[in-house]
């Protein structure tokens, strides 16, 4: 199904990127990654020597031993901060090390940000096939962490997510990192809670104490490095225990089985060993450590595997952006296709599946509450390939540290909207004369700047195209242009003031009487009077 809420080829250029930063407050207690596309980004660690990087080049920044990072990038540069998992590839890079990353790798880089930050997986292994093994006939059934309920009500991957935000922040990190090993009072304080509060939301939300629950996602991460084929030394020390015998001991306890048991089984089932997303970002991180140690240069991952969320809702709109490759958004019984460059907006609350096909790459640009933005259904705009660096600025400020002085989330909301207004404006009846079109084009690149639209020159070739292939003068084409825009504007909650400066009036005064002519009623009116159409059609 196409979605109908759909537009054709972005008009305009892209903003310019703002320089950006990232502090030691606004990173996670891990190993940071990061990665220059393009432009310069600076890295200085406890005010030492500040290390330039360019385009191309990356910096690998440990964990432990820095007490402060401070890295900015310059105008114009997009840089990926990456967190590696605890307990993956760092061994043996202690210290900042710089390197470059060769073009193979790039895509795949900005894919991992994607995984890091969505809850996207792969297809990998054969859940059910583990399942079965984990909870085969005959066997003691696995025994629950000290919650006191029934083990086959649990998933055995993953432990329920609780809702409240602070106590979701800290599941989410430790999700995407089981080994991070950080108190809850520690925790705490980086979610601006307390650890009275953190340790009540954890179990009235999950059922299980803040250890439990940390316990529970550990093992599921022990599952799916298992199935990769990682020896258990290695699962333990990547999911966070201390040795060996300690994840023995709550795997067995867990599953009714030790991680050595379970390998040789999986190893006997056909379907069941395979790869999920975490398994392969071990292995492709372990490939980038090596590269970055220069003991030689792994080839880069052949293809991006396809991968897809499992289904879920958001109490949020989510905007997502296909940068390459193709993907889908399945609701309910609803089909609709993500092409190359098209921006989807998620309406919050509908239960939904995303999936990415192979060699695909998809980036979060932000996301609106149900106050900011009336959505009931997808609608989607396509970006042209000369906005990808301003759109994955965008994610990254919108998903990590990395970002502007006064960055306003509500700034893609706007973003999206004006650029859904320019789009629409080519429904107002287009010249089909090149030289007219041209202007016609010209006209809407320039509508916001004050008087922008009165100052193309044109000739009387151009007039006369003009009142034979649309009806109208050029003058009343700049004009319905410019209503067309300012309805969107307006429907989208922009306030008037707002609407009156990006159509390219200097005055709100003259905005609102050229509005109230073209549609009868005032700018304020108007978004008054949809807004309750819209609540009216919600209920």
């Amino acid at each position: 199904m196409v979605v109908t809420s759909s537009f054709a080829a972005g008009v305009g250029d892209p903003p310019p990127i703002p320089a950006a930063q990232l502090g030691s407050a606004d990173s996670p207690v891990r190993p940071l990654l990061l990665w220059v596309r393009t432009g310069v980004a600076q890295v200085c660690l406890d005010g030492g020597p500040v290390v330039r990087l360019k385009a191309g080049e990356g910096a690998w920044i440990p964990a432990d031993g820095w007490a402060e990072r401070a890295i900015t990038t310059e105008p114009g540069t997009v840089a990926f901060p990456l967190w590696p998992h605890a307990g993956v590839g760092a061994r043996g890079l202690s210290e900042l090390t710089r390197f470059d990353v060769p073009g193979g790798w790039q895509d795949w880089l900005i894919q991992l940000f994607n995984l890091q930050v969505t809850p996207f997986s792969g297809s990998g292994y054969s859940l059910e096939a583990i399942e079965e093994l984990l909870r085969r006939p005959g066997s003691r059934p696995p025994a629950p962490v000290d919650v006191g309920r029934d083990p086959g009500s649990e998933e055995f991957v993953s432990p329920p997510m609780p809702r409240a935000l602070g106590a979701r922040e800290v599941a989410e990190e430790l999700t995407r990192d089981p080994a991070l090993d950080l108190t809850v009072e520690q925790w705490a304080s980086r979610v601006l809670s307390s650890a009275r509060t953190l340790r009540r939301d954890f179990l009235t939300d999950t059922g299980h104490t803040f250890e439990q629950w940390r316990l529970l996602c550990r093992l599921g991460a022990a599952v799916e490095l298992l199935a990769a084929g990682y020896d258990v030394d290695q699962v333990a020390a990547r999911v966070g225990f201390a040795s060996r015998n300690g994840l023995t001991r709550a795997f067995k306890r867990r599953f009714g089985l030790t991680p050595h048991e379970f390998g040789r089984r999986l190893s006997a089932r056909p379907g069941a060993r395979g790869f999920t997303q975490r398994a392969a970002a071990a292995r492709q991180t372990d490939d980038l450590v090596r590269m970055m140690r220069r003991t030689d240069t792994p080839a880069a991952p052949e293809m991006l595997p396809a991968a897809s969320t499992p289904s879920h809702t958001n109490d949020i709109h989510v905007l997502s952006w296909m940068y390459r490759g193709s993907g889908y958004l399945d609701i309910g019984d609803q089909h609709y296709e993500r092409e190359r460059g098209v921006a989807t907006w998620i309406p919050a609350e509908l239960e939904h599946v995303t999936g990415l096909r192979e060699n695909s790459v998809s980036l979060p640009l932000g996301n609106a509450s149900t106050g900011d933005l009336q959505l009931t259904e997808p609608l989607q705009v396509r970006f042209s390939p000369a906005w990808d660096d301003y759109l994955m600025f965008c994610s990254i400020s919108a998903r990590s540290g990395l970002r502007p002085d006064g960055h306003n989330p509500r700034h893609i909301l706007d973003l999206f909207t004006e650029q859904v207004a320019a789009q629409r404006a080519l429904s107002v009846p287009m010249p089909t004369n090149p030289r007219a079109r041209g202007v016609a084009m010209e006209c809407l690149r320039r509508i916001g700047e004050p008087g922008g639209t009165q100052n193309v020159d044109v000739s009387a070739e151009i007039h006369r195209a003009f009142r034979d292939e649309t009806g109208m003068t050029l003058g009343r084409w700049r004009y319905a242009a410019r209503m067309r825009i300012a309805r969107d504007l307006l429907v989208g909650g922009a306030p008037p003031s707002a609407v009156a400066r990006r159509t390219g009036y200097a005055h709100l005064p003259t905005f609102s009487a050229a509005f109230s002519r073209f549609h009868g009623l005032s700018p304020r009116d108007y978004q008054q009077r949809e807004s309750e159409r819209v609540r009216t059609e919600r209920a």
